[in-house]
């Protein structure tokens, strides 16, 4: 029977050898992944070149360790330091396929090289291949790149390594970034409509102002009539508009390094976070899309065997929002404490009745990752609500306001043509 030379990661981070006897390769890697370990490199054994192996055995070789220092960092660790959601699917997705078509991680990095045409992507693949050379398990190398991989992401992958499932792990995790991303295009989707037209009435405010008003007001004042209250304002906005536009600019300006300056001090982020958080209609938004989130990730951690803890450790920073995560912090002293985290929720005040009277459903039927799917599921479809909702009201909304400043220039100007035309008449008379 043919022999196969393997490498492999234990479950306790152990970088094992050994020789399998298998009718194939692929009967040898799923052998290895009985045996609970993660296969890395499995090579056939010329005949003769090494003693059969009755049964498979796992032989320890060497045990990696993090690294300590700088130096046991990836070379081209500095190579990437970005990477944008859609290359981080592309990535997740093909190394989930690689995966789970039998190759080893070794294997399977080593063709995401040859095959990323994208640099960074390439780069990437190139630097977690010689990490996973030089000894290190995934998830440690994936650790040399915070701003591309979250620890959300970098502790799943860990976990399947622990688990010996780690391509299921990716397959989740392709559907996670999936959902992520199609949560927030149908957000910035819905909101670029009433921005244009935001924009839009802006700029057709400001031509008004800056081109027409300035032709019609030297031909008011050159009548010598008396221009009525409204021509006059509106004249004096123009003035203003066209001689302290830098003014503007200058306390706009102000404005937002005084918002930069504030929010850099803790309490300074937290009560604007609070704020936003309680924004009418917008702060509908931002929760319901942090409610989707939260259960849509809790459920995916939970499924993928991460403790309840880590989890919320993990979760602590999803909402970008240092209010949320204050109590978030809360909640998970409160679970540790021995509350369960439906009560713990219920206490903060920051998730409605609804969601915590389903997940208490869910601690209580034991099956919580999949009541946290169908949670997110429920507040996904608020959140198009209100998404809908908001899109429908801003157009209109915009519209009344262009409406009401051009009929007030409209206005002015009439006002001043029959004041005019009256003067004219009078003379004539």
């Amino acid at each position: 029977m043919p022999q196969f030379r393997y490498t492999a990661r234990q479950s306790d981070g152990k970088l094992v050898n050994g020789v399998l006897a298998c009718t194939d390769r692929s009967a040898a890697i799923v052998e290895v992944e009985k045996q609970g370990g993660t296969p890395i490199k499995i090579e056939p054994i010329a005949e003769g070149a090494g003693k059969p192996a009755l049964k498979p055995e796992l032989s320890k070789a060497r045990q990696s360790t993090p690294p300590s220092s700088s130096a046991a960092i990836s070379p081209a660790a500095g190579a990437v330091t970005t990477l944008g959601h859609t290359q981080q699917y592309l990535f997740t997705e093909q190394l989930a396929h690689l995966l789970s078509a039998g190759m080893t991680l070794d294997e399977a990095l080593e063709i995401l090289v040859r095959r990323m045409k994208h640099p960074k992507l390439q780069s990437l693949s190139q630097s977690l291949h010689r990490a996973l050379v030089d000894g290190r398990s995934l998830s440690q190398a994936m650790r040399d790149f915070p701003r591309i991989f979250t620890p959300l992401y970098v502790n799943l992958v860990s976990a399947g390594e622990a688990s010996g499932a780690l391509p299921d792990i990716l397959k989740r995790l392709v559907a996670h970034l999936a959902d992520v991303k199609s949560l927030r295009d149908r957000v910035q989707q819905a909101l670029i409509y009433p921005a244009v037209l935001v924009v839009a009435g802006i700029g057709l405010i400001v031509v008004f102002m800056t081109v027409m008003v300035p032709k019609l007001t030297v031909f008011f004042k050159g009548s010598g009539q008396p221009l009525p209250a409204a021509t006059r304002l509106l004249v004096s906005a123009n003035y203003v508009l066209t001689h302290y536009w830098w003014l503007g600019i200058l306390i706009g300006f102000g404005l937002f390094s005084l918002w930069k300056v504030m929010t850099r001090t803790p309490e300074g982020r937290r009560a604007w976070d609070a704020f936003t958080w309680r924004i009418p209609v917008y702060s509908r938004i931002i929760r319901y899309r942090f409610y989707a989130q939260f259960a849509r990730t809790l459920g995916t951690l939970i499924e993928n065997g991460v403790t309840l803890l880590r989890a919320l450790e993990l979760l602590e920073e999803i909402s970008g929002n240092e209010y949320v995560r204050i109590r978030m912090v809360s909640v998970r002293t409160a679970v540790v404490d021995g509350a369960t985290l439906s009560t713990a929720l219920g206490e903060q005040g920051i998730f409605p009745e609804l969601f915590v009277d389903m997940m208490a459903v869910g601690e209580q039927s034991g099956r919580f990752g999949g009541t946290m799917q169908m949670i997110a599921d429920v507040y996904e479809r608020e959140l198009d609500k209100q998404i809908q909702i908001v899109s429908t009201l801003i157009p209109p909304m915009v519209m009344v306001v262009i409406a009401a400043v051009v009929g007030l220039v409209v206005y002015g100007i009439l006002s001043a043509v029959f004041g005019l035309t009256s003067g004219l008449r009078g003379n004539i008379g």
